[in-house]
């Protein structure tokens, strides 16, 4: 199942934290840095992508290290649509913040002064979206949307923009 179909079962699974406010947020936080960089929404939704594919690996890696509840704790806690340095230095070193700006860059043909701007929003955004999964009962238990995030194929195809996009139009029905 792919991570837009876990988001979905989320929302209509009552015991799960996901409803169609919470997706709106995201959605519109995207829209709202569209705007307010000038930038078009696809190239916004192109670097969401990207941030998306970085923020599986780093939280793959938290995994690996740390453990499931160690990678939970981290997502709830900086999952969000404010604005936050400290999410983006805690889950990406400077190189791997350099690798994103610099691949987002030439995917897209913002500047990298935009794209460093746009970090601080997209990563709480990024793991905004994967907290969708959380029980409503026991936040900490088990989030099947965060685990079909880290546990995707391993192609490097995490597409953050395709699940955005799926659910603009599942809204806007």
């Amino acid at each position: 199942m792919g991570l837009f179909d876990q988001i979905l079962g989320a929302i209509n699974n009552p015991e799960q934290q996901a409803s169609s406010g919470q997706i709106g947020d995201v959605l519109s936080t995207v829209q709202q840095l569209s705007n307010n960089s000038n930038a078009d929404p696809s190239a916004v939704q192109s670097v969401f992508s990207i941030v998306g594919k970085y923020a599986r690996s780093a939280l793959q890696q938290k995994r690996n290290t740390a453990g499931n509840q160690q990678t939970q704790d981290f997502v709830n806690q900086f999952g969000g649509t404010h604005p936050s340095n400290q999410a983006v230095q805690m889950l990406f070193n400077a190189p791997q913040i350099q690798q994103i700006v610099q691949e987002a860059a030439q995917r897209t043909g913002l500047s990298s002064a935009t794209i460093q701007a746009m970090l601080p929003i997209l990563v709480p955004v990024v793991l905004k979206l994967l907290q969708t999964g959380n029980s409503t009962q026991n936040p900490q238990g088990s989030n099947p949307v965060l685990q079909t995030f880290l546990d995707a194929d391993g192609d490097g195809d995490v597409d953050m923009a395709d699940a955005l996009q799926m659910a603009g139009r599942y809204m806007s029905r």
